[in-house]
């Protein structure tokens, strides 16, 4: 039973967090030696034997579908509900949200375009466009935006009682 509460201990997958999720359950499946049926050496049936190695096989695959099946919300359950294989369920996800993750990628750079401090505090504001910046190179490391860049990011979207001190540094 202690195995189903480090499981529900991970926040279930939804449309807005597939990389912590896909980070946490690589590490949880590593951990509970289930990895190899996911994204391992083991990721294929193996034909029947008189060792028990298909028995072995199936057995942490069904560990490794109950793990995958129990941590995603169940619109994201559908995507996966007629899986064979433990593998095939991690690849449908990455395949989903790799596509999913070009449409965010060009929400957030939009969203980065337009940031402007408005109403937020200093401290927000820096942390919000820090926080895009910092999604927009976890969804695609070559898109990563440089220190210099960040900061005319900020230095442009300050509202305009801000304008004397940028001009003084």
């Amino acid at each position: 039973m202690g195995d189903l509460q480090v499981v529900g201990g991970i926040k279930k997958l939804n449309n807005k967090n597939y990389n912590t999720w896909a980070t946490c359950m690589e590490s949880y499946l590593q951990g509970q030696d289930l990895w190899d049926v996911v994204g391992g050496n083991e990721v294929t049936q193996p034909e029947e034997d008189t060792s028990g190695i298909l028995r072995k096989w199936k057995i942490k695959a069904g560990k490794a579908m109950f793990a995958l099946k129990t941590t995603v919300e169940d619109d994201m359950l559908e995507h996966i509900r007629k899986a064979k294989t433990p593998k095939k369920a991690w690849d449908t996800f990455t395949t989903l949200f790799s596509k999913r993750n070009d449409t965010r990628l060009q929400l957030l750079e939009n969203e980065l375009l337009s940031m402007a401090q408005r109403d937020m505090t200093i401290a927000e504001y820096f942390h919000k466009v820090k926080s895009i910046c910092r999604e927009t190179s976890e969804l695609d490391p070559s898109a990563a935006i440089i220190e210099s860049k960040i900061k005319r990011i900020i230095i442009h979207g300050l509202r305009p009682e801000y304008r004397g001190f940028v001009a003084a540094v």
